[in-house]
C-alpha cells in the first residue's frame, strides 16, 4: 500500500515532520531536570525548553523522514500525526531547516554552559543525526537503534541536569537509568508495527531481526526493569515504579503477535502516544511532591 503524496505547503510539511504530538517528550525532560536543579526560571531554561520543543524534534524527525522515504512511502500509517511522507522535492528544504533552525539555540546553550554540558549537547545532537543519516544509520543496528532512540529522550534531561549543575546521586542515576530503559522499550515496541514496511524498504531494525513477538517481549522486559530501577530512587520517587504498569498492560496483548499481523500493534502504539500524557501528569505530581519535600 502506498501513501497518497498530495502537495502540501512547505511549513505544514515541516510541522508534521517534527511530530507535534511528541514535542513534550523532549522539552519536558529538559525543563523538569533544569528547573528542579536550578530552582529558578531563567533564560537558559526558556531557550533550552524552546529548543527541545521544536528545533530538536524537527532535526530528529526531519532527517529521519528524508532518509526513510523508501520505507515510509510504503507505510500506511505515515502521513499524519505519526510522521510525514515527504515528497522528494521537499527533502533538501527539510534538511536545511533541520540544520539551520537549531543553530541559534545551540549557540546560546553552548555559550551559557560548561565544557561538560557542551559535551552532553554535542553527543545528543550526534545521536540525532547518527540515527538516520547515511553512513551511520544507527537505526539499522539492532539494539543500538533502541539505545540511540532512547538517548534522544534521556539526553535532554541529562543536559538539563548538567547545565544546572546537578549533584549526581545514586537515586538520580536510577531515575536516568529507568528513563533510558523506558525509551528503549518504547522504540522497540514502536518498531513492531513497521516490520513489513521496513523489510520492503530494505530497512533493518531490532524488530525486523528479532521478529514481532520477541520484540514485544523485549519491550515488556525493558519496561519491567525500568519499574524495578525506580524502586531505588528513594521516597516518593519509588512510587514511579507504578508508572511502568500501564505500559506493560499496553504491550501485553501483542506478546504473541505474528509477523504477518505486526501492523495490528499500531493500536497499542496509538494508545502509547496518549498514555505518555497521562503518565506525564503523574510524573509531574511526583516531581512537585519531591520538590516540596526537599
Amino acid at each position: 500500500m502506498t501513501n497518497d503524496l498530495k502537495p502540501r505547503p512547505v511549513l505544514r510539511n515541516l510541522l508534521v515532520s517534527s511530530r507535534p504530538v511528541s514535542w513534550v517528550n523532549t522539552a519536558y525532560p529538559f525543563a523538569a531536570a533544569y528547573l528542579l536543579t536550578a530552582q529558578a526560571v531563567d533564560l537558559p531554561l526558556v531557550i533550552g525548553t524552546l529548543f527541545f520543543l521544536v528545533p530538536y524534534n524537527l532535526m530528529m524527525y526531519g532527517i529521519n523522514d528524508v532518509f526513510d522515504y523508501e520505507s515510509d512511502v510504503r507505510n500506511p500509517r505515515k502521513g499524519g500525526a505519526e510522521g510525514a511522507v515527504l515528497d522528494r522535492s521537499l527533502h533538501r528544504t527539510t534538511l536545511l531547516a533541520a540544520v539551520l533552525l537549531p543553530l541559534p539555540f545551540v549557540a546560546f546553550l553552548l555559550a551559557v554552559g560548561t565544557w561538560l554540558s557542551a559535551a552532553v549537547l554535542a553527543l545528543s545532537l550526534f545521536a540525532v543525526v547518527a540515527y538516520s543519516a547515511p553512513g551511520l544509520r544507527f537505526k539499522e543496528q539492532p539494539f543500538l537503534d533502541s539505545m540511540t532512540s532512547s538517548f534522544h529522550f534521556t539526553s535532554p534531561a541529562l543536559f538539563g541536569l548538567v547545565l544546572a549543575g546537578a549533584d549526581f546521586t545514586g537515586g538520580l542515576w536510577a531515575v536516568l537509568g529507568a528513563f533510558f530503559l523506558w525509551g528503549m522499550a518504547s522504540q522497540a515496541f514502536g518498531a513492531v508495527q513497521d516490520i513489513n514496511a521496513d523489510r520492503e524498504g530494505g530497512v533493518a531494525s531490532v524488530a525486523t531481526v528479532l521478529g514481532a513477538a520477541a520484540t514485544v517481549k523485549y519491550a515488556l522486559a525493558a519496561y519491567a526493569l525500568a519499574g524495578v530501577l525506580m524502586l531505588f530512587t528513594g521516597w516518593p520517587g519509588a512510587l514511579g515504579a507504578l508508572l511502568a504498569l500501564p505500559y506493560l498492560a499496553n504491550c501485553w496483548p501483542f506478546r504473541a503477535v505474528e509477523g504477518s499481523r505486526a501492523e495490528a500493534s499500531n493500536a497499542g502504539w496509538k494508545r502509547f502516544l496518549w498514555l505518555n500524557y497521562v503518565t506525564g501528569f503523574f510524573v509531574t505530581m511526583l516531581l512537585l511532591w519531591y520538590a516540596a519535600a526537599r
